[in-house]
């Protein structure tokens, strides 16, 4: 039986958690992140919004359905949000070395080695998600016993769209209205739920001018980091603008929206990561709980006079979503297609649809 290695990780303010290894055996930098969902693993990991991560699970036990196999459709995969793991590790309380799932043909262990990504357990995550509340999300480092020290990484300061972005134009489907996605770390299930309504999607890299193609809305995905290091991306949206084609958001898609409006983002203290957030529709008592996973807010206070939220936060007021007064353009700081989490608000897709 091979031998379970000590592991470390080590906030840049000094605090030190020990635990042991489960996944890859390397040193690995990045910035701890929590999540307080209660499933939905595959799905996080695969994620490219955690580039440049170490993602914390706050559920105590992960592990005990083991992964999916890999499986596509049309070039898009079936149980996965991209095509690799994209967070730089995962740290657990309690990791379950048994899994058991209808549909589940390895250990997240196993699938982890296979990747080469970092996972370490028995630390303490109440304990971690505490300091991480009360100081913020903060740069981290993991070292593996016998491993070599490294030093500490700031992703925001990397343009993690570029890294995560598709390098070449991708076609989807053969429907009847022509959709470009701006690719700025889209998960899988975004394309999937725009194929649902007979679309084309065409899947642009985040720094293509789109504007030189004939279509009918564009959408713009969700992604990874500072969304300040996205100007070619928002000037191409501002391009856009000077027309009346619909346009819709996710995520890292409402802040740039926001930007390419006049609009400024700021950088949350410890972001939002679960799937029971609940938002508000502005002008409503409508409130639905959504999944998110976002360490950047537009700041509602320098929207422009043709621009006004579309959803609020219940729990802090943040703003989940923005939508122009005359124009077809909204987004969402949430995720409507979850994958995982809750489906509340995936009729925001068929809004978009109508609009085309």
């Amino acid at each position: 039986m091979q031998r379970i290695k000590k592991a470390s990780l080590i906030l840049d303010d000094g605090t030190v958690l020990l635990g042991k290894s489960f996944g890859y055996e390397k040193s690995v930098a990045g910035e701890v992140v929590f999540n307080t969902a209660m499933m939905g693993y595959p799905e996080s990991l695969t994620d490219p919004s955690y580039s440049g991560q170490l993602l914390v699970t706050t559920y105590p036990i992960i592990g005990n359905y083991g992964v999916p196999p890999r499986q596509e459709k049309e070039s898009l995969s079936n149980f996965y949000e991209s095509e690799k793991i994209h967070a730089e590790a995962i740290i657990v309380s309690d990791y379950s070395f048994e899994y058991s799932h209808w549909n589940a043909d390895r250990s997240l262990a196993d699938w982890l080695k296979e990747e080469k990504i970092v996972g370490i357990y028995d630390i303490d995550t109440r304990e971690l998600t505490k300091i991480l509340r009360e100081h913020g999300s903060m740069k981290g480092k993991i070292t593996i016993e016998d491993g070599e020290d490294i030093d500490f990484v700031d992703p925001n300061l990397i343009n993690l769209v570029e890294k995560v972005s598709c390098k070449e134009v991708i076609r989807y489907g053969n429907g009847k209205k022509q959709v470009v996605l701006v690719d700025c770390g889209v998960k899988h299930n975004i394309i999937r739920c725009l194929l649902k309504h007979d679309t084309t999607v065409i899947r642009v890299p985040w720094d293509y001018n789109f504007n030189t193609l004939e279509y009918d809305g564009l959408f713009i995905s969700n992604g990874p980091g500072n969304p300040d290091m996205c100007t070619v991306t928002v000037n191409h949206i501002r391009e856009t603008m000077n027309g009346n084609k619909p346009i819709f958001g996710i995520c890292m898609g409402n802040q740039l929206l926001a930007k390419a409006g006049g609009a400024k983002t700021y950088k949350l203290k410890y972001g939002h990561r679960s799937h029971n957030q609940p938002v508000r529709q502005v002008g409503t008592n409508r409130c639905f709980i959504t999944s998110q996973n976002h360490g950047y807010a537009v700041d509602n206070s320098t929207l422009g006079t043709d621009w006004e939220p579309l959803f609020i936060n219940m729990n802090d007021g943040t703003n989940e979503g923005i939508r122009h007064k005359t124009k077809p353009y909204f987004s969402a700081q949430f995720h409507p297609e979850a994958a995982s989490g809750p489906t509340d608000t995936e009729f925001l897709f068929e809004d978009f649809i109508k609009l085309l």
